[in-house]
């Protein structure tokens, strides 16, 4: 018996004519305006944290609270965002994508401005908890979105296309920051976020028709919900996925976590000289991604993109542990940075094969599925975030060592439950002859 997903195994041309058959909705195009608006849902992640993030320190001051408070900022967002996907993404495919989104896009304004008035550290995250759960419905949505509309090679490229567009926010978001802190203090980064969020909301009513059709909208209630994502996880291979994009997602967020302090204050950058670098890391990360969506998928196997992005994590990872551990002497602020360039450039090959590679095998319940990425990866994110403060202010080793640990997991958790070699043998022995393409 042929496994949920072997198709995946098969040519992805082939794959992408069969989906459009099987499905109405993957037939449809969209236009510039609604990619630039899935693409602006998939940027309110790191719209919320990298914008926020040369103000770390300024925060710490102002509420006269310590770093590992503060960092919890960061950690209950994205936990919110985490378990906001949970309960926002069945929901949409039971009612639809548009009215769960739309209703969560508002909150999120709400939260934000709220944001933007606490007067302590206490109630700025409980705030931030509540714009994670709104945010989520962006994300999780604009994913579910996709895999209405695409299937195989044009669902691969369309997320790379969307890490061109959500990929300008982690490289502007932080410049933004850096400014917004020359003319004014750090509430307000949350007034403009407040703004982007009224601007999105608007876009979406505007412009973002609905993408799931009666016809394929679940009915079930909660125990049909459940039942659904467990059979989502009884899956090996999509679980497998899951966790490959959840721990190189932590990798990643240690990073975002952690590198405002360890480029300003252990390296003594100022706080445009960090929006700075942070900037460059992300266009290399953007650039990769293009790469990957235009030159590799369809040539390239997507499984050996993912398992050449992952080889590349856990190189830098190791380089970032011997240089702050001492291994080759005192360091400076460059060739820390040069590693954490290729750890978030190889965030290019990663996120879009890993999305596409999970979402090619529940086509039923892109909605959940989608939940289940997006929930994995930023719990698993949230975990990192206070992880790397164990040990201070003053060395970059946390750090170096949870991203470190976390690229090892995610190619423990390819090898062992994706098996892309094992899915190619079994493809090969039930259509002879047929070029395998992942």
């Amino acid at each position: 018996m042929t496994e949920p997903g072997a198709a995946e195994t098969q040519d992805l041309p082939a794959i992408a004519e069969r989906g459009a058959a099987a499905a109405p909705a993957a037939s449809r195009r969209t236009s510039l305006l609604v990619t630039l608006v899935l693409g602006g849902l998939t940027a309110v992640p790191p719209l919320s944290m990298d914008m926020y993030l040369p103000a770390l320190p300024q925060v710490t001051a102002a509420l006269h609270s310590p770093a590992a408070t503060v960092q919890l900022t960061l950690t209950t967002c994205l936990a919110g965002m985490a378990l906001g996907q949970m309960i926002v993404g069945p929901m949409s495919d039971k009612w639809g994508r548009r009215r769960p989104l739309l209703a969560g896009m508002v909150v999120y304004i709400l939260a934000t401005a709220l944001c933007a008035i606490a007067t302590n550290a206490e109630l700025l995250i409980a705030f931030r908890l509540l714009q994670g759960l709104a945010g989520a419905a962006g994300i999780v949505i604009a994913r579910a979105v996709v895999r209405d509309l695409y299937d195989g090679v044009a669902m691969a490229r369309f997320f790379s296309t969307l890490m061109l567009i959500s990929g300008v926010a982690p490289v502007v978001a932080p410049l933004i920051g850096g400014q917004i802190l020359r003319l004014t203090d750090w509430r307000g980064v949350f007034v403009v976020l407040t703004a982007v969020g009224v601007a999105l909301t608007l876009l979406v009513w505007r412009k973002l028709d609905e993408t799931l059709p009666p016809a394929r909208r679940h009915s079930g209630g909660l125990g049909q919900t459940l039942r659904t994502m467990r059979d989502l996880l009884a899956d090996r291979v999509f679980s497998g996925y899951v966790l490959v994009g959840a721990f190189a997602f932590a990798a990643l967020f240690a990073y975002i976590s952690a590198s405002p302090f360890v480029v300003q204050e252990i390296y003594g950058a100022s706080p445009q000289i960090f929006s700075l670098l942070f900037g460059i890391n992300s266009v290399g990360l953007v650039a990769v991604g293009q790469i990957n969506g235009k030159l590799l998928v369809g040539r390239v196997g997507l499984d050996k993109v993912l398992g050449t992005g992952l080889a590349l994590t856990a190189v830098a990872a190791t380089a970032l542990l011997l240089m702050s551990a001492g291994v080759f002497g005192p360091v400076g602020l460059v060739p820390m940075a040069a590693g954490l360039f290729v750890l978030m450039a190889s965030m290019g090959l990663v996120m879009p094969s890993t999305n596409t590679l999970a979402l090619l095998r529940t086509p039923h319940a892109a909605g959940s599925a989608s939940a289940l990425l997006g929930t994995s990866t930023f719990l698993l994110g949230s975990v990192a975030s206070p992880l790397v403060g164990i040990a201070g202010e003053r060395t970059a080793v946390p750090m170096a060592l949870v991203q470190l640990s976390c690229a090892v997991l995610a190619l423990v958790s390819f090898l062992g439950m994706c098996r892309p070699w094992q899915r190619r043998k079994e493809s090969n022995g039930s259509t002879a002859g047929e070029r395998t393409r992942l």
